[in-house]
């Protein structure tokens, strides 16, 4: 069932702003465990009993429960093994999941979008099994020593790691998540002279790199095909200081007429810390030509593309050819309402993982000290402007003067929040959208063919570098 429509697009605001039982209490769990990080697991504290007692308690119902009262035991102790680290992570990672579902339940209500039942394939677990326990060594060491106890010594047993995992696609996932969050850890030593450490965010990269080190835990399998048209609806870019990927948002329409799907479509690529702003197009391009759809405004035909149970697209320029113009805004007013939203793999559910393609339309926008908010049927919603990458022609204050928004739905800081995809604004009395993947495939815009200009610069300038070092 379709909600009705409160002058937002097709949402009910208000079910975004009411609580939801048992969110706190399994956060509270997972906040106490994470202080226990900080102080580290090796030798006896307040922090470190309270903290295990609290996680264990919270999974005593669940299959988990056993293994994980006996790893807070050992690790109250400061006796616990590698084997005991692994469940406390996944015993955090179950709680995390667990709010991850109630908060997509709640999306789920409120934009009326039924979720595909196909089921998430069990792993294989085949990979390298000497890299795997050489990183839940490295992580167990970080475990025990605590976010204060960081040494250069301690993070630098990261790197011989990251270089033998890289080479081997299957366990590249997680070599470029120790990679991340080795050089975090490593811009934040010593430890002990930290005014500030980021508890969750460091908890929530420590225990999935943990949970990554299990066989097959990153195995995304292939679960059949797409044959029919992708409408794109937006791109969201995600930058590292070594790594970038774009990742389209679509609406999937299948050739023999069955329900439509929203799908994801992902290209992600190494880089220079050099290359910022319009330069990533130039690393992304060449290995995607959806991005020069989306630029162009216009859809995919696709024939046999892989895809995920969750609905990522294993994608193969082979297998597509560029269609007929498809208008973002139009696909989001009435394609993306009667689309279903993809299952879920254990491992991503995590609240930060969650991002909901939405359309809102007839909100008002306000700029305060707290930010930009979109009020929507009466309902204040917040705008992650933080989230609007710097490689395209989107700006907060096109947001802020926008009239219609396709964006993602997110959770963040104990609320939803939206995060701009694409904005329509009024120009002399007429709708003119703005797009964040604007220059994905080449623009003519004045602003973005100077900063690709630059970042072509910044690329010629370092290839000759590489090529004076490869010849000495």
């Amino acid at each position: 069932m379709v909600p009705a429509d409160q002058g937002g697009g097709v949402m009910r605001a208000d079910l975004l702003t009411e609580t939801i039982d048992g969110l706190d209490e399994a956060l509270a769990a997972v906040d106490a465990f994470d202080r226990a990080l900080v102080v580290g697991l090796l030798r006896p504290h307040t922090a470190l009993a309270t903290g295990l007692t609290e996680l264990a308690d919270a999974v005593a119902g669940t299959p988990l429960a056993a293994r994980v009262a006996e790893a807070a035991e050992k690790a109250s102790a400061g006796a616990a093994s590698e084997d005991h680290f692994v469940a406390l992570a996944a015993a955090r990672t179950a709680l995390t999941g667990s709010v991850h579902d109630a908060l997509t339940a709640r999306v789920e209500e409120a934009t009326g979008r039924a979720r595909a039942e196909e089921t998430v394939p069990a792993p294989t677990g085949q990979q390298a099994g000497n890299l795997l326990a050489a990183a839940r060594s490295w992580l167990s060491d970080l475990a025990r020593c605590g976010w204060r106890g960081i040494d250069h010594d301690v993070v630098s047993g990261a790197a011989p790691v990251v270089s033998a995992m890289l080479p081997d696609p299957a366990v590249r996932r997680l070599a470029t998540l120790l990679d991340g969050f080795a050089a975090e850890l490593a811009a934040s030593c010593p430890g002990t002279a930290l005014d500030r450490v980021p508890v969750r965010r460091w908890a929530d990269l420590w225990s999935r790199a943990m949970i990554l080190t299990v066989p097959g835990a990153a195995d995304v399998p292939v679960t059949g095909t797409a044959t029919g048209r992708l409408l794109p609806l937006g791109v969201d870019v995600r930058e590292h200081a070594t790594a970038v990927q774009a990742q389209v948002y679509a609406v999937f329409e299948h050739a023999d007429g069955a329900v439509p799907r929203l799908v994801r479509a992902n290209v992600s690529v190494p880089k220079p810390d050099t290359v910022v702003g319009a330069g990533l197009w130039q690393l992304l391009r060449p290995h995607m030509s959806l991005l020069a759809a989306v630029s162009e405004g216009r859809s995919m035909d696709l024939t046999d593309m892989p895809v995920t149970a969750e609905g990522d697209l294993i994608w193969n320029d082979t297998l597509a050819r560029t269609g007929k113009p498809a208008d973002a805004f139009a696909t989001a007013r009435v394609a993306m309402a009667t689309a279903t939203a993809p299952a879920t793999a254990p491992l991503d559910r995590h609240p930060a993982r969650i991002a909901a393609p939405v359309f809102l339309e007839g909100y008002s926008a306000q700029q305060d000290d707290d930010g930009l908010t979109f009020t929507v049927a009466g309902h204040r919603l917040a705008v992650d402007t933080d989230r609007i990458p710097t490689a395209g022609p989107l700006t907060p204050a096109a947001v802020a003067s926008s009239v219609a928004c396709v964006g993602l739905l997110r959770w963040d800081a104990g609320e939803f929040t939206v995060q701009p995809l694409a904005v329509e604004t009024l120009v002399r009395k007429k709708r003119a959208a703005i797009h964040a993947g604007a220059w994905a495939g080449g623009t003519s815009d004045k602003a973005g063919v100077k900063a690709e200009k630059a970042a072509t610069d910044a690329g010629a300038v370092l290839r000759e570098r590489a090529g004076r070092l490869l010849r000495k």
